[in-house]
């Protein structure tokens, strides 16, 4: 690292719920309740017996008055207290997995540090509160905050910027990665000043959500309010596209003519879908979807007579047909391999989900191209490549993306099919110049280090505060374990781990119910799980590539999921 960060943070919390207004002291991390405010805001009793919990072991418990429920959980002979709840969307911890000086969240593999309560791994951006705890007499006696129990959310301490700080830390993108570097920014003490580039004309929202729920409110995605960078002094252009950068004179050019001057660069700028090239695709209602702007077109262009083509069979084609079967007259996909959602997860996986959707009214057009959109002015139908020709009146392409990287050309940054080359720092061929997310081809810890283009969720957050923490000063290597996930038709479909290039899939449980774990197999080395109806097994399975645990095909085929259960502290 080039710098060395020369301030000092005092590890106190200033809360601040989702909406950014402040709250009370003393029930975040680090801090316990404390003693500060008014007495009747904290509640106070004792909640267990210290022998109620082994070592290595968390429950939750009910605090007095229906003030709500805080997780315990007793390690390395502590006993610690902090909010129940996974600030993403609030799974209970106490079903989650248990790491070294973490709990890790049984839906999307979120992580908290069980005595701060501080977030270290992701989705979400929210810490849980921690709480005071005293053992009396064998008794854990527990003091909270009301309102921090009743949140179980908390805001990390952020410092101001500052007058004599003149530097100026610039991030391109205004997704999961630059949203959470922007306040992992402020979090790790930068009092210089920040800007936020976003070439959407909307602060940074819950983009996964569009192809599950494509009449969904901006006002509702958000991921902060306006009045949250107004507060901690983060300014966001929305609405700007960037036109190109100049490394050497350290300026960022928009396509609006003005430019910004950086001390370090942050390009998250994430990826753009791809669109099709076939004669007729440039009709009307041939959409691609990964804005908001894209969803709310596709919602306001459907009709309980319409015939829906949804050409992939990944995530955004299968999501967004899933929304659409039970408001149109007919959804069909088109998509080139022989099941859907095969080269993730797998002839048997792809061939019961297909079933699941067909159970649901789905029709399905495999092994096939489109090989043009019929209509005039507006599509009417598209042709497959053996010749059939399905009626369309809309089509939603989920044909894949590409790193939005094209302001980079002139750079000399290594790029990597369009994704910027990176280290386990985060840092670019370029000194000054950092990349995350979508927009990073990045070395795997999951992988021994592989690098990849991921475009997950959870890891564009991870990368967001990896390379805010390196470009501060703060050298932190990048140690997270991909985790993703869909829902579809209610029911929960969870990834842990890089099973790229997979020769061999074991499942475990039952498939034909829907309750199952696959492994990912490389030679006899598990690199990743799906799981169904199977919590926390995804999670387990993340936690134990952070450890640094391996499991064995050989485990599974003689033990089949037993690893669920077994210890791995």
């Amino acid at each position: 690292m080039h710098e060395i960060l020369i301030s000092t943070l005092f590890y106190f919390l200033v809360e601040i719920n989702p909406r950014g207004s402040k709250k009370p002291e003393g029930s975040g991390s680090g801090g316990g309740s404390g003693s500060c405010g008014n007495p009747s805001d904290y509640v106070e009793d004792y909640v267990c017996n210290e022998d109620d919990l082994q070592e290595n072991e968390m429950k939750s418990f009910d605090m007095p008055d229906g003030a709500g429920k805080v997780l315990v959980v007793k390690q390395k002979g502590k006993i610690t207290a902090v909010g129940s709840k996974c600030t993403h969307y609030g799974a209970p911890l106490e079903k989650g997995v248990l790491g070294d000086g973490h709990v890790r969240c049984p839906w999307h593999g979120a992580c908290f540090n069980i005595t701060t309560g501080d977030i270290e791994d992701f989705p979400g951006l929210d810490s849980l509160p921690c709480f005071n705890v005293n053992v009396e007499g064998g008794r854990v006696k527990v003091k909270a905050n009301k309102e921090a129990l009743k949140s179980s959310k908390t805001v990390k301490a952020m410092v101001s910027s500052c007058g004599k700080d003149n530097r100026t830390f610039v991030v391109i993108g205004g997704g999961a990665a630059g949203a959470c570097a922007v306040e992992t920014l402020r979090q790790e003490g930068f009092s210089g000043k920040i800007v936020l580039v976003s070439s959407e004309p909307a602060l940074p929202y819950d983009r996964i959500k569009l192809s599950k729920m494509l009449d969904a409110e901006l006002s509702k995605l958000q991921l902060r309010p306006e009045s949250f960078y107004k507060e901690h002094d983060i300014e966001v252009r929305t609405g700007s596209a960037v036109k190109s950068v100049d490394t050497t004179e350290k300026k960022v050019f928009l396509e609006d003519g003005s430019s910004i001057n950086y001390t370090r660069l942050l390009v998250a700028s994430g990826s753009k879908a791809n669109t099709a090239s076939q004669p007729g695709s440039d009709l009307q209602n041939v959409f691609t979807l990964r804005t908001i702007a894209d969803a709310n077109s596709i919602f306001k262009s459907l009709s309980k007579d319409s015939n829906v083509i949804a050409v992939g069979g990944s995530f955004v084609g299968m999501e967004a047909a899933a929304f659409c079967v039970n408001k149109v007259k007919s959804v069909t996909v088109v998509a080139r391999g022989s099941v859907p959602f095969q080269p993730v997860l797998g002839e048997e996986v792809g061939a019961r989900i297909k079933q699941l959707f067909e159970e649901k009214g789905v029709h399905f057009r495999l092994g096939l191209d489109i090989t043009s959109f019929e209509g005039e002015g507006k599509v009417t139908g598209v042709k497959l490549s053996d010749g059939e020709v399905l009626p369309a009146d809309v089509v939603i392409l989920g044909i894949g993306a590409q790193p939005s990287t094209s302001f980079l050309k002139e750079t000399g940054i290594d790029l990597q099919r369009g994704a910027v080359v990176v280290n386990k720092f985060m840092e670019s061929s370029i000194p000054d110049v950092f990349a995350a997310g979508d927009a990073a081809y990045a070395p795997v810890f999951a992988a021994d280090n592989r690098p990849a283009s991921i475009g997950h969720w959870q890891l564009a957050h991870y990368h967001g505060r990896v390379a805010a923490r390196n470009m501060v000063g703060k050298q932190t290597e990048l140690e997270s374990v991909p985790f993703f996930w869909t829902m579809l038709f209610g029911i929960g479909v969870r990834y842990a781990g890089f099973g790229h290039g997979f020769d061999d899939v074991v499942i475990t449980g039952d498939l034909a119910a829907m309750s199952f774990i696959a492994h990912y197999c490389v030679g006899d080395v598990v690199m990743a799980v799906a799981t169904v109806g199977s919590d926390p097994a995804a999670a387990k399975f993340a936690e134990m590539l952070k450890m640094k645990k391996p499991l064995s095909k050989d485990d599974v085929q003689k033990s089949g999921s037993a690893w669920v259960q077994a210890s791995i502290l």
